[in-house]
């Protein structure tokens, strides 16, 4: 059926079974590779992101329409928030390295986020924890010290 948002389409990847790999006096047997590239955000990232968000939802910390995700990231975490936050009515700040690739910064501005670069990531890290200091209703994802991350990934992957 049709989805209602991006989100719902998260998770349920394929599992294929790896049937041709060998190597000398090697012969894989039952390697089953999960698929996690079929993610709309083409990540096992997007679990963590939606993961994420659905927690902050259930502790009350976020109100769809009204609070703003930020996240100091530099990689594919961002971009499943930018794009499950768009489609959720959350504003995203995304601070990150400005080393960072032209192509991810584009994706997600894209996906409507806000992007504020600085010198490495202990940079992206305090101005995260600055903006959300400053910001009403801001709530900072924390994907490294939120407990949803690995609930998330033992419930889900």
């Amino acid at each position: 059926g049709v989805k209602q948002n991006i989100s719902e389409c998260i998770g349920n990847t394929p599992c294929v079974k790896l049937n041709a790999m060998r190597g000398e006096g090697f012969v894989a047997k039952d390697v089953i590779l999960k698929l996690e590239s079929e993610n709309p955000g083409k990540s096992v990232k997007d679990r963590l992101a939606l993961g994420l968000i659905e927690y902050y939802e259930k502790e009350g910390k976020l109100i769809r329409g009204k609070s703003t995700l930020v996240e100091a990231t530099s990689g594919n975490t961002g971009i499943g928030l930018a794009m499950i936050g768009a489609a959720l009515g959350y504003k995203v700040v995304i601070t990150m390295p400005d080393t960072l690739s032209l192509e991810r910064r584009c994706v997600l501005m894209a996906y409507g986020a806000e992007l504020k670069l600085t010198k490495g990531i202990n940079n992206a890290i305090n101005l995260a924890d600055k903006i959300v200091r400053d910001t009403p209703y801001a709530v900072r994802m924390d994907q490294f010290g939120c407990p949803a991350n690995p609930a998330t990934h033992f419930a889900t992957t």
